[in-house]
């Protein structure tokens, strides 16, 4: 088969916070070694790429970066529709940047229709994503509509306006989705995406994701810390359930690592302000691929106490580790980790504590779930995922010809 020319797009690509930066690394990565022919578009934060990789970066106003969030553009900044629609919608408490960065990307594309055969939005869903004039097709990673939901459920008043303003992006994503072909990453992802965006199922094909394995491997030259559990939230948000895991760990006599970076007035710096002085609780960020996998690696456990996942990458690193899981049931968690963890029902604070406790305690158990994960996790790779990405670009094109 020819080698395809594919446009793949990220409104945002940083590779240290989420899911979508290391989506777009590895699948382009892996595509590129399939031949094809790959060209990385993103707005800032940009992603990494690899050798073979063309990243091409869409400059945009970043009004939400550190250390001068939410700034007030030079006069020169705003000399297009784009630019103003960043603007505005910042200031009007939202949360622009799909759009204005469809909106560019769209532009772009538009004088280089020829050098593409189809167009890959990562989770952007923009107006612009209707008018590149080429195929295009869309990953949903899971919809947004459910961290809108589990958001709104801790707020009243003020707050709740705000929240809602916030994710006032969150109908247009629906909008579009009903509009293109959409890859998502497990079959929970899938039905949420049908029930929340209004998309056919049969309309969504799933790929699974997988774990770095030259990375993310067992290393049985480093010790397991005894009572070490490792948790990573990429965002401190209701939907990744950490408040739930501090009020769990009131309970457990060990040392909690956090690989994130918590609000000063978010759910998790409220939950730790509740837990006793003599609790183990430490937060770190910024850790490359190694640094992570080797933490990793030191824990006897990896919990994911999400309240919805659409995939969950750290479960599959921390499996590819050989690390035991304890896990909620919230989303893909049980597609992803099967038997390879104890699953306990999301939420459920007593639940989570005994289940940690209870593996904690067992080093039979915690043998057997190591081996488990590295079973499970052998099923998954990049490569295999850039091929059926690559086949459903095939599927796509073909019914575009087709209707021609």
């Amino acid at each position: 088969m020819s080698a395809l020319r594919i446009a793949l797009l990220t409104y945002r690509g940083n590779p240290r916070s989420g899911g979508q930066g290391v989506y777009v690394r590895h699948l382009s990565r892996e595509l590129a070694a399939l031949g094809h022919r790959v060209e990385v578009l993103s707005g800032p934060p940009y992603p990494e790429v690899d050798e073979g990789v063309r990243l091409t970066k869409i400059p945009g106003l970043d009004l939400f970066a550190e250390p001068n969030p939410f700034r007030t553009p030079r006069p020169r900044e705003l000399r297009d529709l784009p630019s103003w629609v960043e603007f505005l919608g910042m200031r009007r408490g939202g949360f622009p940047e799909p759009l204005a960065f469809s909106l560019r990307a769209a532009r772009h594309l538009a004088k280089r229709r020829g050098e593409f055969d189809i167009v890959h939005d990562n989770q952007g869903l923009g107006y612009g994503m209707l008018h590149c004039g080429l195929p295009t097709l869309a990953t949903i990673h899971h919809p947004i509509a459910v961290d809108r939901a589990l958001k709104l459920a801790t707020v009243s008043g003020r707050e709740a306006a705000r929240v809602a303003r916030w994710y006032g992006f969150v109908e247009m994503q629906h909008r579009v989705a009903r509009r293109l072909p959409a890859l998502t990453v497990s079959r929970a992802s899938r039905a949420a995406i049908g029930r929340e965006m209004g998309v056919p199922e049969d309309r969504i094909h799933v790929v699974p994701l997988a774990a770095d394995t030259r990375i993310f491997r067992p290393r049985p030259e480093i010790p397991r810390v005894p009572g070490r559990v490792v948790a990573t939230a990429s965002a401190d948000e209701p939907l990744k359930g950490l408040e739930h895991l501090l009020a769990a760990w009131d309970r457990i006599e060990g040392e909690l690592v956090i690989v994130g970076k918590p609000k000063p007035d978010g759910p998790a710096a409220r939950a730790l302000a509740r837990l006793g002085p003599g609790a183990d609780v430490r937060f770190v960020s910024g850790l490359t691929d190694d640094e992570l996998a080797r933490l990793l690696c030191s824990a006897e456990i990896a919990c994911i106490p999400s309240l919805f996942e659409g995939f969950s990458l750290p479960a599959a690193e921390a499996m590819a580790c050989g690390t035991p899981v304890v896990a909620t049931t919230g989303g893909a968690l049980p597609e992803v980790v099967g038997d390879a963890g104890i699953l306990v029902p999301p939420g459920d604070v007593p639940a989570l504590a005994e289940a940690l406790t209870k593996v904690l305690g067992d080093e039979h158990l915690r043998a057997d779930l190591a081996a488990r994960g590295l079973a499970t996790s052998g099923g998954l790779s990049w490569r295999r995922t850039a091929e059926e990405t690559a086949a459903h670009y095939r599927r796509v094109l073909g019914r575009e010809r087709a209707e021609c």
